[in-house]
């Protein structure tokens, strides 16, 4: 089992779990946990079938090679052992295009192996679904300083193209088209799509359903900033007061 120590060690990195963490989930103490990463003591079978268990791993692959950093993305970390029956939350793990892996994702789109490879987003989603994460690169959706900004991320759940007319005009939606990944607004003519930008600045851009890749509508929001929650009173209540100044002074 010289191999187990690395693997438990490298699955807390991947998973972004502490020590202490790790050994609550499986009963340990964290000076127990310390052992095993370092070799100085041996677990209990009953203890590497939870680990394995819990995160999809073979044994084969858990005890008798290094685990890579790829592989266990791909583990899902959601399922109970057989050792005891316990009932968990299921997190979705949904894959993000960022900034550095956007080009690339034009091209492989398709491909399993790169989508496995793409930066992980977990989140308390439906796991039954299809989701994709969005980067935010541009201000193209941006008005009066409102709006998204780069290095925002959105989370789209994947629409069938028999299903893109049926969407209500005006959904958020980021689009793979004619070798470009497009984060608009939907407006849906007769068989064509319109992207529209919320700045004004930004023209429309019109494709048919045909040409199509993949269509993501947006289910949710990530912002970088914290956003401004109004419900634009205090904006009334300046025009109003600019307007009674503007009066006074005409009447003046």
């Amino acid at each position: 089992m010289s191999f187990f120590g690395k693997n438990i060690k490298k699955i807390r990195s991947v998973k972004s779990l502490s020590q202490q963490a790790f050994a609550e989930l499986f009963d340990l103490k964290r000076g127990t946990l310390g052992a095993y990463e370092e070799g100085r003591s041996e677990p209990k079978i009953e203890t590497i079938l939870k680990i394995a268990n819990f995160f999809s791993i073979s044994l084969e692959s858990l005890l008798t090679s290094e685990l890579t950093v790829n592989e266990l993305l791909k583990f899902k970390g959601d399922i109970t052992t057989d050792v005891k029956d316990d009932k968990r939350e299921k997190f979705a793990s949904v894959p993000c295009i960022t900034d550095l892996t956007a080009d690339e994702y034009v091209e492989f789109y398709d491909k399993e192996k790169f989508i496995n490879e793409l930066p992980i987003i977990q989140l308390p989603i439906n796991i039954d679904k299809e989701f994709r994460g969005f980067t935010v690169s541009n201000l193209e959706m941006t008005s009066h300083d409102n709006g998204f900004y780069p290095k925002d991320i959105v989370v789209g759940e994947k629409v069938p193209n028999d299903i893109i007319k049926k969407l209500n005009n005006g959904t958020l939606v980021f689009v793979l088209v004619n070798a470009q990944l497009i984060f608009r607004r939907l407006y849906i003519v007769k068989n064509k799509i319109v992207l529209r930008a919320d700045h004004k600045n930004i023209e429309d851009e019109t494709f048919s359903i045909s040409e199509i890749k993949e269509l993501w509508r947006v289910r949710y929001v990530f912002c970088r900033r914290i956003p401004e929650f109004t419900d634009g009173v205090e904006d009334k209540l300046s025009k109003i007061a600019l307007e009674i100044s503007k009066m006074k002074e005409r009447l003046g």
